[in-house]
């Protein structure tokens, strides 16, 4: 039996043995990686290859973005060379970013319904029943040359892209801007991506860090308005500190959105030296696959 053989056995065993190993090394269920498989060669063009399947080049993907792990470790597990683990990579990044457009996208345009999470919830109907989601940014490690880090360098004290996103009550993305500098502030990003109508851009609701203005829903300023703040001193107090309250709630979906996704796909936590515009598309294609696992299970251990 030659290593390639021994490579092909041990990811055999993973897909055909107990799920829980399935769901660590390729960070879903197997029926879902199944499905994502199908689905990316019958819509996005992914193909086997003369020296591996589609479901091979799959699995080397996903373990890549959800340990974060480098080159070596890969051709060491996966019993293939660096340069063939590469150039698979990036051709399956590309047809998740080409995934990422359909499903990176609110479930219904219209936004007909009034969101279960809102419509079954005294602290917030009738007074948000049309917020469609919440708006936030997120810094994610960049990897930079030297010369050009500065612009990149914001309030963490290492070069970041700031992501901006909106997500739905349900924890799935319907919007992201990714690329801008980590010295960019949040109001920036956003005045920015309004203003461009193409982008099409949602109106859910923000946090104190955006501006006010009209289909975007911001706290009362001047008042309390994190959930912190509450837990440790006394109850709201007045109207508007019960609205603060509630809109902080509400809001706080998009945190545990980032929070997920992070945890999720540990790539994103340790970006390595690519160009920049190929760990943008990291950030999107990390994404897409967020919502496709949230919109396949129910629920999904992560979430």
């Amino acid at each position: 039996m030659n290593a390639i053989q021994s490579g092909n056995m041990w990811l055999m065993e993973l897909l055909r043995g107990n799920e829980s190993r399935c769901y660590i090394m390729f960070r879903m269920d197997k029926d879902v990686f199944f499905r994502l498989c199908n689905d990316l060669e019958t819509n996005y063009g992914l193909r086997d290859s003369r020296r591996m399947n589609a479901i091979e080049i799959l699995e080397i993907f996903l373990h890549i973005l959800g340990h974060g792990v480098g080159n070596r470790l890969v051709q060491e597990r996966f019993q293939h060379s660096g340069e063939t683990v590469t150039r698979y990579f990036g051709q399956v990044w590309d047809v998740v970013c080409r995934m990422a457009t359909d499903i990176i996208k609110p479930r219904d345009s219209d936004f007909r319904d009034i969101p279960e999470e809102i419509l079954t919830d005294s602290r917030y109907m009738p007074h948000f029943k049309d917020c469609i989601g919440a708006i936030d940014g997120t810094h994610i490690p960049v990897s930079i040359s030297p010369e050009d880090q500065i612009p990149y360098i914001g309030r963490k004290g290492i070069p970041t892209q700031n992501v901006m996103a909106a997500c739905d009550f349900n924890m799935q993305f319907i919007f992201v801007v990714t690329g801008w500098e980590g010295t960019t502030h949040d109001s920036r990003i956003f005045q920015k991506t309004i203003r461009d109508t193409a982008l099409n851009f949602p109106k859910p609701p923000k946090d104190a860090g955006y501006p006010q203005m009209s289909g975007y829903l911001g706290p009362y300023k001047g008042e309390r308005y994190h959930i912190p703040d509450f837990r440790r001193g006394r109850q709201p107090t007045g109207p508007r500190e019960v609205f603060n309250q509630a809109h902080s709630s509400l809001r706080s979906v998009i945190e545990c959105t980032f929070g997920v996704w992070k945890i999720k796909w540990k790539f994103v936590k340790t970006m390595p030296n690519f160009s920049f515009n190929k760990q943008v598309k990291i950030v999107i294609a990390t994404l897409a696959l967020h919502n496709y696992i949230k919109r396949h299970v129910q629920p999904d251990r992560h979430f």
